[in-house]
């Protein structure tokens, strides 16, 4: 029998299933959005180091020992929109594979999109050399051929130091996230010994 109160099927909760639809799409399509800009234009990057220049200011060797200043001058630039802070940071000087002397870096900031000039500076008082250097440098032989391992041309005996230097500290994001980060650099510098000239930088 026909009801006449009953009532028609509605179509209002097929258009609501519909809606929730759509507002998902567009919701994961937002958070989509969100995660490219982030990478794209907010991701956390590596400050990059460049070595300007290294320097011995004082050098010389006395009984078999060698004693000098180190310089040495580097830039730094911060690829990220907003600052780096640095902490924990510092230069360190080796001699076959041995430690010479390390100096840490003070803390600082480094604004977004900026570079930013560094020194730092160490004195190593009389750190013995290996044998067959010492007797090249007593002897006053020129050799740089023996004490580069067999190549090499120059004026007298060289000896090869390396520098690794590295910054630690946090890259602020959107002013609010903070990201840890890190950055090193690693040379090898060849000096004269005779002079303490340096013959030749590579990082």
């Amino acid at each position: 029998m026909f009801d006449p109160y009953r009532s028609k099927p509605s179509s209002r909760g097929r258009t609501n299933l519909a809606s929730c639809c759509v507002a998902t799409f567009f919701l994961i399509l937002l958070i989509v959005g969100i995660i490219v800009v982030y990478f794209f234009l907010f991701k956390p990057k590596t400050p990059k180091i460049a070595v300007d220049a290294v320097q011995f200011p004082t050098f010389s060797v006395t009984n078999g020992s060698v004693n000098f200043t180190f310089f040495q001058y580097v830039s730094v630039t911060n690829p990220n929109r907003d600052e780096f802070t640095h902490y924990d940071s510092s230069l360190q000087l080796s001699y076959s594979g041995e430690p010479v002397g390390v100096v840490f870096i003070p803390a600082g900031k480094i604004d977004g999109g900026r570079t930013q000039h560094m020194s730092a500076k160490f004195d190593v008082q009389s750190y013995p050399l290996p044998a067959t250097l010492r007797a090249d440098v007593s002897g006053g032989v020129v050799s740089t051929a023996a004490a580069n391992g067999g190549g090499g041309v120059g004026r007298g005996p060289t000896m090869e130091v390396e520098t690794r230097m590295k910054l630690v500290g946090r890259v602020r994001v959107l002013k609010v996230f903070t990201h840890r980060v890190d950055s090193g650099v690693k040379c090898k510098v060849v000096i004269q010994v005779s002079s303490g000239s340096v013959l030749g930088v590579r990082c």
